[in-house]
């Protein structure tokens, strides 16, 4: 028996997700206004960097809800988040960029997790593990 509910893994997936999710959805109807916030940060290749971005959250945001790939997503996710937080929320002198770099940080610490912990019971990682495992076993039961 595990000490916690088997679906807090995938209720946590999600609500980290959400956030990838909704940025993503939001690059993806305000292109031009994305590239401008990138160049207004002094970032190389505004259009190349929006492309990755959308990718990266909308990507891994629907990855990690699914479960698939989930430590390697959720890493992925974590070096976006000390990323970002460096490359858009450095002045720490304005207050609300603090909070942003501080909770770019928060996910990073919670991704971290999901890529100690992996994905849980609700998972296509745990599913595909269970698979593999029922081929294994079958293939010693036959041997025997």
């Amino acid at each position: 028996m595990t000490p916690y509910p088997r679906y807090l893994p995938v209720v946590g997936r999600i609500l980290i997700a959400a956030i990838f999710l909704l940025g993503g959805f939001g690059k993806i109807t305000a292109p031009a206004m994305t590239q401008g916030y990138i160049a207004a940060a002094g970032l190389p290749l505004p259009a190349i960097a929006y492309a990755i971005a959308v990718i990266v959250e909308l990507g891994g945001g629907i990855l990690l809800v699914l479960g698939y790939q989930t430590r390697l997503v959720a890493l992925v996710l974590a070096v976006f988040c000390v990323a970002t937080a460096f490359g858009f929320h450095n002045n720490f002198a304005d207050q609300n960029q603090m909070i942003n770099f501080m909770k770019n940080i928060a996910m990073t610490g919670g991704l971290l997790q999901v890529v100690a912990f992996g994905a849980g019971a609700f998972s296509l990682d745990n599913r595909r593990l269970s698979a593999r495992q029922s081929v294994t076993a079958t293939s010693s039961t036959a041997k025997a």
